[in-house]
């Protein structure tokens, strides 16, 4: 499986003939490097409804006929811009054709950029080609997230801008309690009160967990 860091906390799953999207901004996105056209994929996951998550969702489930999966209040409100969804919910699991998603929780805020209300921000793990990736969203630190790690994690993407989620120290906790394999930073550098050292972050994972850490950038890729 390869998984690619598309800048802040949007990235790309790819396993056989399969495509996934978690969180696609990218064409609001100043340190994106890969345009919405150059993406095929079949599912489209968000965390929540904010519109750094949501990003060029519409615009990638029109073109490519992409199945969004997320919270149900947020399929619920782009079904009203023709989008197909499924809906789901904390705790919750479906099986589709490219593997396994259940959401998590996640402590943070969900709204649509008028306000509206954007259901429960949720982690995610995906089971795809052998390999579980959790992406927690955007999340602080909560003692739950040691339940996570009760499935063996191969890939945690875990937020370290502080400032609307976890920070870098917060951040190295979460990673001791969830054990990954491998560890990639995301939601940082975006905007200024998010600059965060994602290498110093990783030295420190390397150094003080049994956990790999890899500093990418946007448009680099991880094979699993």
């Amino acid at each position: 499986m390869k998984l690619t860091f598309l800048g802040h906390a949007a990235v790309r799953l790819q396993h056989d003939a399969h495509e996934v999207l978690i969180d696609p901004f990218l064409s609001g996105n100043p340190n994106a490097v890969t345009a919405p056209e150059a993406l095929s994929p079949s599912h489209v996951i968000l965390t929540h409804a904010h519109a750094d998550h949501v990003g060029d969702t519409v615009a990638i489930a029109e073109r490519c006929r992409a199945i969004v999966v997320g919270a149900v209040e947020v399929v619920n409100r782009l079904a009203q811009e023709g989008v197909e969804g499924v809906g789901m919910n904390v705790g919750g699991a479906a099986e589709f054709p490219f593997g396994r998603v259940q959401f998590t929780p996640a402590w943070h805020s969900s709204s649509f950029a008028d306000g509206t209300y954007g259901g429960t921000p949720m982690g995610v793990i995906v089971e795809m080609g052998g390999v579980t990736v959790f992406h927690a969203g955007d999340t602080a630190l909560f003692s739950d997230l040691a339940l996570v790690a009760r499935r063996p994690i191969d890939v945690a993407l875990v937020p370290i801008g502080d400032h609307f989620t976890m920070g870098p120290e917060d951040a190295l906790a979460a990673v001791r309690m969830l054990m990954p394999r491998h560890v990639v930073p995301v939601h940082y550098d975006t905007f200024p009160p998010i600059r965060q050292d994602a290498r110093a972050f990783a030295q420190r994972v390397e150094a003080e967990t049994e956990s790999r850490a890899h500093a990418l950038a946007p448009g680099e890729a991880l094979d699993l």
